[in-house]
């Protein structure tokens, strides 16, 4: 019997599916029926009959146009994708303390993001947005994060490329749409640990809100700005993603949906 979602069957792609909210997605997908293919530059160690690891650098036309072939070719379709893949490197606009920061942001820096997060986003949207729009059907999903809209103290360029996915989500839903295809934004806030806060990140956002790494990983746990009183757990937005995906979610497209349990910053 087919279930509520009726995704069995379907083939989607994620982007950075080895770890954090990519995984949750990857594992959330082939729960419910999926086939996932997950484009990455590290492999997972995930084994299942419905899962294919397609190593992939999503700034390279060349390397997604290559991914997208073989998925293709081993599944015989594209359904979706999950527009997953991105990199925050913290930095201030203007280092006030130091000349010559290493915390200041640089051309490096700014265009490292801007290739993975904002041109990676929109070479594997284009690749895949082929595909379904010559079905005429299927979902791209843009992975944005609530900084897009609010801002971000010390991630000034990061907050601006997920800014950037709430526009591209909605300029291809009025494209796209002409082809059946949807496009949706998904924003989430404050999550669970993820096992991506290196030490050097760390390092990097407590010296760009002038606070120690101990005052930032006390901050992880306060959730006064979020009415449900919790950090979000990684198998909720993957929740969100299959729902999206879904035929269940027929009429939704070219919004970008928090996931942040109503956090403000007020």
């Amino acid at each position: 019997m087919e279930s509520w979602l009726g995704l069995e069957g379907k083939v989607a792609v994620v982007t950075g599916g080895s770890s954090g909210i990519g995984k949750s997605v990857v594992e959330g997908l082939l729960e419910v029926g999926v086939k996932v293919a997950n484009f990455d530059i590290s492999e997972n160690t995930l084994i299942h009959d419905n899962y294919l690891f397609v190593k992939v650098d999503v700034t390279s036309r060349e390397s997604i146009e290559a991914g997208v072939n073989k998925v293709v070719d081993v599944f015989g379709t594209i359904d979706g994708v999950v527009n997953n893949a991105g990199i925050n490197i913290p930095a201030l606009l203007v280092d006030t303390k130091e000349s010559h920061s290493q915390f200041e942001l640089n051309d490096l820096i700014f265009d490292k993001m801007i290739a993975i997060n904002q041109k990676g986003l929109y070479l594997v949207a284009q690749a895949v947005g082929r595909v379904l729009a010559q079905k005429k059907s299927g979902v791209i999903i843009n992975m944005g994060s609530e900084s897009g809209l609010e801002g971000s103290e010390g991630q000034s360029c990061y907050a601006a490329t997920k800014a950037a996915t709430y526009s591209f989500t909605r300029s291809w839903s009025k494209e796209l749409g002409k082809s059946n295809v949807r496009v949706v934004g998904l924003a989430p806030g404050i999550m669970e640990e993820t096992g991506l806060r290196t030490l050097a990140y760390e390092e990097a956002l407590a010296y760009t809100r002038n606070i120690t790494v101990d005052q930032l990983r006390e901050g992880y746990s306060k959730t006064s700005t979020i009415p449900l009183g919790r950090s979000g757990k990684l198998s909720e937005v993957a929740d969100a993603v299959c729902y999206l995906l879904s035929d269940r979610a027929s009429y939704i497209t070219g919004v970008t949906i928090n996931v942040a349990g109503g956090k403000t910053r007020g």
